[in-house]
């Protein structure tokens, strides 16, 4: 089943549990997700990104939830960016929408996010915003201090916006860190304290498994992932390829699909192992699994 985002973490946030977020691009990752969240009854969020296919992937997302329908989830929009966009994607059926004004003044994102939450909540469209800033793990230890979410700010900004979760800066960087993360665990507990609508961590690869569990145990309700898992697919190309090309056992009754050792059209789904299998790691250290009846 199919839901809009806000009521997936408002009951996260109740049962003290996180829910996955991982990015998606394409059948096979779509698929994999799907997979692992019936596996273990787990929710989860299908965080699409503009340049991995608005349209594309939201329609795989669609077609395979007609097939797993034990399986509840939401569609939502990665860091939307234009308000052209973000239109595209609750057109397309998403049901839910992050945007992102994170870069700018407070007053700016108040009023562009605003506006957006009015229109999407007036089509059943669940809405995500981000205050403070998660920058890029290349350039962690220059800009992490600089982009933390300010509590003073937040019950403010939920309050204006109308948002039905936040995502905050409380140490954490998209994609590979450049140093060592450290958290702000006791800015996150005020935040959770202070804010009543669930709380988003973006940049949860490489963070660390203990960071990850403390972070949600303390008050987060969604974490994003993308760098962990597309590393852990990588991983598993490497012995998949190990063979020698010159000297494969063919199945001549198979035709041009009798190579029992490889095959380009056998190399996603390897891949797609990997990203799953840490997947379904990530979502029973939030403590996720079980949580679907």
């Amino acid at each position: 089943m199919i839901t809009d985002m806000g009521s997936i973490l408002r009951e996260a946030k109740k049962g003290g549990y996180g829910v996955a977020a991982p990015n998606v691009c394409g059948e096979v990752t779509v698929r994999k997700v799907f997979e692992a969240a019936q596996e273990l009854k787990a929710p989860v969020i299908f965080d699409i990104a503009e340049p991995h296919g608005v349209e594309e992937t939201s329609a795989i997302v669609k077609f395979y939830a007609e097939r797993f329908p034990n399986v509840v989830g939401a569609i939502n929009l990665d860091h939307g960016g234009s308000f052209d966009v973000i239109m595209r994607a609750i057109r397309c059926g998403f049901t839910s929408v992050m945007v992102d004004r994170s870069t700018l003044e407070f007053e700016e994102n108040v009023k562009e996010v605003a506006e957006i939450v009015k229109i999407a909540h007036a089509v059943g469209v669940s809405v995500e915003a981000e205050l403070g800033h998660v920058g890029q793990g290349y350039e962690y230890e220059a800009t992490r201090d600089a982009g933390l979410t300010r509590k003073e700010e937040a019950v403010e900004y939920v309050k204006r916006t109308g948002v039905d979760c936040l995502a905050v800066s409380v140490g954490t960087s998209h994609g590979t860190y450049k140093g060592t993360p450290k958290l702000e665990f006791e800015l996150l507990k005020e935040l959770h304290d202070m804010v009543e609508v669930p709380l988003v961590l973006h940049g949860g690869s490489g963070t660390g498994d203990d960071n990850l569990q403390k972070a949600v145990q303390i008050g987060i309700q969604k974490v994003n992932l993308c760098t962990d898992l597309s590393d852990a697919g990588l991983k598993k190309v490497g012995p998949y390829m190990g063979f020698d090309y010159e000297n494969q056992e063919i199945d001549p009754s198979k035709g041009e699909f009798g190579n029992p050792s490889a095959h380009m059209f056998k190399l996603p789904d390897v891949m797609g192992d990997g990203y799953k299998e840490k997947l379904m790691f990530y979502m029973k250290l939030f403590g996720g699994e079980g949580k679907v009846k």
